[in-house]
C-alpha cells in the first residue's frame, strides 16, 4: 500500500504529540492574514507529512480528538486512491473517484464555518 502524504497545521492542534507519529517532510510558517479566517492566532505553521498506509486510521482518529475545541479546523492526507479528510470527532475516508463522497466531507467543513476556498475537496479523473 502506498504511504500518505498531506498537510497538519500545527496551530490546530491542542495536543501535538500526534506529530511524532508522522514523518515531517517539510514545514512552512505563514503569517495570518484576513483570507485565512483564523484572528486569534498570528501565523500557520504548515507541516507537509508522510505516514504509513497501516497506520493511517489511527492517526487520523487520533489527530481528530487533537484538534481544536474551540475553532474549526480540518487535516488532510493522501495516496493515490484514498484521501483521509479529518475534522475535530469525525474522520472522512474518501475514494478519491467519489465526488459524492467529498461534497459530504466539504458540506461538513462548511457547515463548522470553515471558508469554502480551503475545504475545495476534488476527486481525481476516473
Amino acid at each position: 500500500m502506498n504511504n500518505y502524504q498531506g498537510s497538519i497545521i500545527e496551530e490546530s492542534l491542542e495536543n501535538k504529540e500526534v506529530l511524532e507519529k508522522v514523518k515531517i517532510i517539510s514545514t512552512k510558517i505563514e503569517p495570518v492574514t484576513d483570507e485565512h479566517k483564523t484572528p486569534w492566532i498570528s501565523q500557520w505553521t504548515l507541516h507537509t507529512v508522510e505516514l504509513p498506509a497501516d497506520a493511517a486510521q489511527a492517526i487520523s482518529e487520533e489527530i481528530s480528538y487533537s484538534l481544536d475545541k474551540k475553532h474549526a479546523w480540518y487535516a488532510d492526507f493522501k495516496n493515490d486512491l484514498s484521501h483521509y479528510i479529518i475534522f475535530r470527532d469525525k474522520v472522512f475516508f474518501i475514494d478519491r473517484k467519489s465526488a459524492s463522497q467529498y461534497a459530504e466531507a466539504k458540506a461538513h467543513g462548511l457547515s463548522l464555518g470553515i471558508p469554502e476556498y480551503q475545504v475545495d475537496f476534488q476527486p481525481i479523473d476516473k
